[in-house]
């Protein structure tokens, strides 16, 4: 069985989205980051950059003490060899699985959260952030549009790691939708694995983990979330 290091958030979705898609055993330990959670030792011994999810397998191939692993990209790319599913092992394909999983989270994931930063939860508004990270979102969404012009998935033809890595980035903050309009296979994409069962159960989890889930931030969230250094 898997521990989970999780708070639901895009970066917790991208693991439960593999681990309701592979049918693994996985147990939930809360990392409430609104409190503080992610910077107890405990956490940190497993995920040293204060950041979840993180994971622990008790039963790691080869045997041995478990091991644990952190960054959701890293968690992905471990689940993926270590069930042998969502990374294919054509050489031309794995290469374009990891390609995208890594454009995910080199380029979607950051630039979308500093969208989401600057936009709804920054103190003051700074047009020009706004308009920096937002435009590059944007132009993020049409690379994303034309690729899967030409592929049912970003990796190919087959629903992979890459695709679970960024759906979650994808209308992550209820104030900022994509413009569906504008990128009309990237909306056919979003459908397509909202409409996943395994994709339904893990952000099922989001309500069972976090009941206040959505609600304005707390001058002591702010703090954990945004003040520590």
């Amino acid at each position: 069985m898997i521990d989970l290091y999780y708070w639901p958030t895009p970066n917790g979705h991208k693991v439960t989205l593999f681990l309701e898609e592979a049918g693994l055993e996985y147990r939930i330990h809360p990392v409430n980051i609104g409190t503080g959670d992610q910077f107890k030792p405990e956490f940190l011994a497993i995920s040293p950059n204060n950041k979840m999810p993180a994971i622990v397998d008790p039963t790691p191939a080869g045997g041995g003490a478990p091991l644990s692993v952190f960054e959701s990209g890293a968690i992905l790319l471990y689940l993926a060899e270590k069930t042998g599913k969502f990374l294919s092992s054509d050489p031309r394909e794995r290469v374009e699985t990891l390609e995208w999983l890594f454009w995910q989270m080199a380029g979607l994931g950051p630039m979308s959260g500093q969208m989401g930063h600057f936009n709804v939860y920054a103190p003051e508004k700074l047009p020009y952030a706004i308009e920096r990270y937002g435009n590059e979102v944007t132009r993020l969404h049409g690379v994303m549009d034309k690729r899967l012009a030409e592929h049912e998935w970003l990796a190919g033809s087959a629903y992979s790691i890459a695709d679970m890595a960024s759906y979650p980035w994808i209308g992550a903050y209820d104030k900022l939708p994509p413009d569906f309009a504008a990128f009309p296979n990237l909306q056919r994409w979003h459908q397509a694995i909202a409409a996943r069962p395994a994709t339904q159960r893990a952000y099922a989890l989001r309500q069972q983990v976090n009941p206040d889930a959505g609600k304005p931030l707390s001058e002591e969230e702010r703090k954990h979330l945004f003040g520590k250094r």
